[in-house]
């Protein structure tokens, strides 16, 4: 078994001052043996003098060379293929972890063997008062669903129809389901982690862990706060990702999950009995 817990991979792009306070949220952690993969995006290795003048032998700065030229998937596709825990956590190099974060995932999943991932809470800063509190109301009624629902297909059927419960730094999964998984598909313009993660809890189910997790970085600019103002890359990242579901999964599930959501109003489903749906199972 490897001795390092989580492998955390950070790609970055021209963020100097926040790439190091999100590595230092990670060297914070306690109780679990981490290493932190820096994969700097940009041809010339911004990062590398703040990153390299930490001077911890935990962190392992890399130019990702080609550029991905705004694909983060196809950064953190890379950073795996150098990973050695035995959980993966990918990390935004802007927003930073919580204190206790790793630890908690860790032990939820060691606790639960037949989970291959993890999802927690979301907390927001930033200095944009309208946007702050935007997405922290969002974020509290994802928490609250997060911790309601019943099964992980509930929470994939949240997911498809109602809104995304989670973030990608917001989650972790085990490192060998990911090869399985296909990694992130590069080929979806936004919004790949949801597509990535959608995927991963309906192939190995999930555990929620019921506290802060993420201090998520809100405002602009940013690459998924200015994403056009007609929405085109989100309408067509969505259709992507409902095609690949009913793709693998089946139109019938599809449809008995939109079924589901339509007809039962939030807080019903978890009284409701989940026998007759079906349960998670692995990709073919």
């Amino acid at each position: 078994m490897s001795a390092i817990d989580v492998s955390v991979v950070m790609p970055t792009h021209r963020r100097e001052k926040e790439v190091v306070e999100a590595i230092r949220s990670v060297l914070r952690q306690e109780g679990v043996q981490v290493e932190v993969i820096v994969l700097d995006d940009t041809p010339e290795g911004t990062a590398r003098a703040p990153v390299e003048a930490l001077g911890d032998a935990r962190v392992r700065y890399v130019v990702n060379d080609p550029p991905s030229k705004g694909r983060p998937a196809v950064v953190r596709n890379h950073g795996v293929s150098l990973a050695k825990g035995r959980y993966l956590h990918f990390l935004d190099d802007d927003d930073m972890l919580a204190d206790g974060a790793l630890h908690a995932m860790v032990s939820s999943l060691d606790a639960r063997p037949q989970a291959g991932v993890a999802v927690g809470w979301v907390v927001p800063f930033g200095d944009d008062a309208d946007w702050l509190k935007d997405k922290s109301d969002y974020f509290q009624w994802a928490a609250k669903v997060g911790a309601s629902t019943p099964s992980s297909l509930w929470t994939v059927a949240h997911i498809l129809f109602r809104g995304t419960l989670y973030v990608n730094s917001a989650c972790m999964i085990r490192r060998e389901h990911f090869a399985a998984l296909g990694g992130f598909d590069a080929s979806i313009p936004v919004y790949e982690d949801v597509d990535f993660y959608l995927r991963g809890i309906r192939a190995y189910g999930h555990v929620y862990v019921d506290r802060p997790i993420l201090h998520y970085r809100t405002g602009r600019p940013s690459l998924m706060h200015n994403l056009g103002k007609d929405g085109t890359l989100v309408m067509q990242s969505n259709d992507m990702i409902h095609g690949k579901y009913r793709k693998t999964n089946g139109m019938l599930e599809y449809r008995l999950l939109q079924l589901c959501m339509r007809a039962f109003p939030f807080g019903l489903a978890k009284r409701l009995p989940t026998l007759w749906l079906p349960k998670p199972g692995r990709v073919p």
